[in-house]
Parts: structure tokens; C-alpha cells; sequence
């Protein structure tokens, strides 16, 4: 069974692989990544077949460039400056950077390796081509997508029926069923209802003119890890800066759980309180992850109801309007939702991640505020990054 292209334009991913690539390029040039990826779903069997389409794709993704159309829309988002758009003009995906095998028993593994501000944009278009090809090649997809269509219907119905209040951005990019249902999804979304205010997929925000949403991610603050002249347990501290002093403020929304909420807010001081718009969650319990933040507002002198809290930790409708009713007096509450957006058909949706796993030979690793989140090649490193953060937090919250 030979499919389509699944990615067909290099603008089909997240907005903060851009925003992350500008600061690496401008600041961090001679970091080397290696990226490994993990399907979390126990049970889940990839074919021979399945390796050779995920492969063909790869080599169809390494012939794109970036066309002049596409240049110029990223130039028109004002934090997106000129020289790294020429240099964008440059780049194209490397095919010899990536690596896939697959085991006896159906395990898929592939391996990114190469400069960091290259071997790191390969990660939402590999998510994208494996999902594709897993539910086109294991299931009838037109089964699915009428299920999903379906879904997509009650949908729209319950957020134009009063039943939800909030507001969101559709973050679905490296989950989805497909590229054609992910458009469908974000066009009726945005269309149909006045609740999904913009999407983080800049290909499809550039094509229904509307507004790409993103900041950084996790393997932004893991790759200061790698860095040699930095403390283990202050990568925030200099992420935060770095990013900062790229934005001055106009692209400000920080991630708090790469190696832990509370270490994340002894970094998160008057200046940066100040310098960013707000936080965004991605796991723990997120009553008590906002609770926390407020509180952390407070403590500086600032009303936490200028600042926003952004959820976006495996939610669904149900969860994000409870979340929107508790907080909604107190802070700024908006949504990115993902998976339950762009890949709710009749069949479980893949846990899939590509992570970023060493910085210049040097493991580096995410201690998320669920434990169980961690992922890591090296659990000596792993433990001994557990150690500098509990020892920095025993000391500096006495």
C-alpha cells in the first residue's frame, strides 16, 4: 500500500520548532543533538510494510524546501527576524541525520542525530509521517474518519450550545489521524465556532489566515544540560534568559516542568515574573500546578488576572471548562488541545514522542511533575540530575 506525501510543505509543524530554531541559531550554533523515539502504547506492532512507507516519507520530506510564499509568511510574524528566515532559505532536512530500524517483535526505533538546529525540526514532521502511516496502514481510514467526522460534529455542537466557555488553540499536529483531517478540524474549528482562537500549526495557520500559537517546548530548557558551563540545576535560569533576551517579552510564555514546577519558579523570579505573559502546563495535577502559580504571583507583588495560565496537558472539552471555571476569576485562562482535536475516531489514539536524549555527547534528560514522564538513555545521569535538583531546593527553600 503506497500513500500520498504526508508532509508536503516544510511550515507543517508547531510554531515553537521555529521559535526554539531562531534562538539555537542566533545563540547555539555548536550544539550537537541525538533524538530517540518512544511509542508509549503497550501493544502497538509496526510492519515491515509500515517501516518502508515511514521511510519512503522520510526521503519525500528531505526533498522539500522551503518556497518563497512560505519565506515570506514566516517573515511577517513579527518575533520572526529576517536573518534566520535567509537562513531558513538555506536549510532543508538532512535524510542522513535520521535512522530507523525495527525489532523482532514490531518496536520502531528511530534516532535523530546531527546539529541541533537541524536534527531537532525533524520531530513533528517524523511524529506526523508515523501516525499517519500506523492508522492509514492498520485500519480502513475512511472508517475512522467518518467515526472522527462524527465526533468532530458533537463537537461543535457542544461548544456552540453554551455547554463550554473557554478558549483554545487546536495543538494537534504530531498526534493526528492525518495532514487532509488535521485541515478539516482546524477549518471548521475556527470557522463553526468562536472558541478555537488560533492553531500551532503554522502551515495550516498561514493557509486560513489565522494565528499561529506557540512558545518552547521541553528540549529547549534540556539542551542547557549539554552545555558544559552550566549548572544542572540553574538550566532554567539561562533558557529563560536566552529566551528573553531574544523576545524581549513578545514571545512569553514559559514552560515550567522540564526538571520540575518547583525548581522551575526559584528561576522564575521578579524579573522574569515580570518579563513573561504568563505559564503553560503540561503535566501534574493542574489544580495544584495553578494554584501554585498564583501563589508565585502574588508573592512578587503582581495580580495573577494580568497573567495567563495555559493548559495543555492531555485535555478534553470536559477537563479544560472545569479548569476554565476554577481559575477564570483569578488569571488569564486559555487552552492547547490536542490529540481530542485533531485524532478521536473509534480506535485509541497512539502515545507517540520523539525526545531529545544528549547535547553534545552529554545525556540530558526531562524530570516532569509526573515522575513516570521521564525519559532518559542514561539512569545514572538521570539519578544524578534528580540529586542537583533536590539538593538546589533543600538549600534554596529554607
Amino acid at each position: 500500500m503506497k500513500l500520498e506525501p504526508i508532509v508536503v510543505s516544510l511550515l507543517d509543524t508547531d510554531l515553537y520548532k521555529f521559535n526554539m530554531n531562531q534562538v539555537i541559531f542566533h545563540k547555539h550554533t555548536d550544539l550537537n543533538g541525538e533524538y530517540f523515539f518512544k511509542c508509549r502504547n503497550e501493544g502497538v506492532v509496526f510492519t515491515p510494510e509500515m517501516l518502508q512507507e515511514i521511510n519512503d516519507q522520510i526521503d519525500f520530506l528531505c526533498s522539500l524546501r522551503f518556497k518563497k510564499e512560505e519565506l515570506d509568511y514566516l517573515r511577517s510574524i513579527r518575533f520572526i527576524k529576517n536573518d534566520y528566515v535567509e537562513f531558513l532559505r538555506l536549510w532543508h532536512p538532512i535524510r542522513e541525520y535520521v535512522h530507523t530500524s525495527l525489532s523482532e517483535d514490531g518496536e520502531l526505533n528511530i534516532t535523530v542525530t546531527g546539529p541541533l538546529f537541524s536534527a531537532m525540526q525533524f520531530e513533528i514532521y517524523l511524529l506526523e509521517i508515523v501516525n499517519e502511516v500506523y492508522f492509514r496502514m492498520k485500519y480502513d481510514y475512511e472508517t475512522l474518519r467518518k467515526s472522527a467526522g462524527e465526533r468532530l460534529f458533537e463537537k461543535i455542537h457542544a461548544l456552540n450550545d453554551g455547554r463550554y466557555n473557554f478558549k483554545f488553540a487546536e495543538f494537534g499536529c504530531r498526534r493526528r489521524l492525518s495532514r487532509e483531517w488535521e485541515g478539516v478540524v482546524i477549518k471548521r474549528l475556527t470557522e463553526e465556532t468562536k472558541s478555537c482562537v488560533g492553531t500551532s500549526n503554522v502551515y495550516y495557520a498561514m493557509k486560513f489566515d489565522l494565528t499561529p500559537i506557540g512558545t518552547y517546548a521541553h528540549e529547549f530548557v534540556q539542551m542547557y544540560q549539554g552545555i558544559d558551563s552550566i549548572p544542572l540545576a540553574y538550566t532554567n535560569h539561562y533558557a529563560m534568559e536566552d529566551w528573553y533576551n531574544e523576545y524581549k517579552g513578545d514571545n512569553g510564555t514559559a514552560l515550567s516542568d522540564t526538571i520540575t514546577t518547583d525548581l522551575f519558579l526559584l528561576d522564575f523570579n521578579h524579573s522574569m515574573v515580570n518579563n513573561y505573559t504568563g505559564v503553560r502546563h503540561d503535566s501534574g495535577d493542574p489544580y495544584e500546578w495553578g494554584e501554585k502559580i498564583i501563589a508565585h504571583y502574588k508573592k512578587y507583588g503582581v495580580d495573577p488576572r494580568t497573567k495567563q495560565l495555559l493548559f495543555s496537558d492531555s485535555l478534553n472539552f470536559d477537563r479544560a471548562e472545569e479548569l476554565y471555571q476554577y481559575f477564570k476569576d483569578r488569571a488569564k485562562v486559555t487552552f492547547g488541545i490536542g490529540t481530542f482535536c485533531s485524532n478521536d475516531t473509534e480506535v485509541d489514539p497512539l502515545n507517540i514522542v520523539i525526545k531529545l536524549q544528549y547535547v553534545n555527547g552529554r545525556p540530558v534528560a526531562k524530570l516532569s511533575d509526573i515522575p513516570e514522564k521521564a525519559m532518559c538513555q542514561d539512569m545514572e545521569y538521570l539519578k544524578y540530575l534528580r540529586n542537583s535538583v533536590a539538593f538546589r531546593l533543600k538549600r534554596e527553600r529554607q
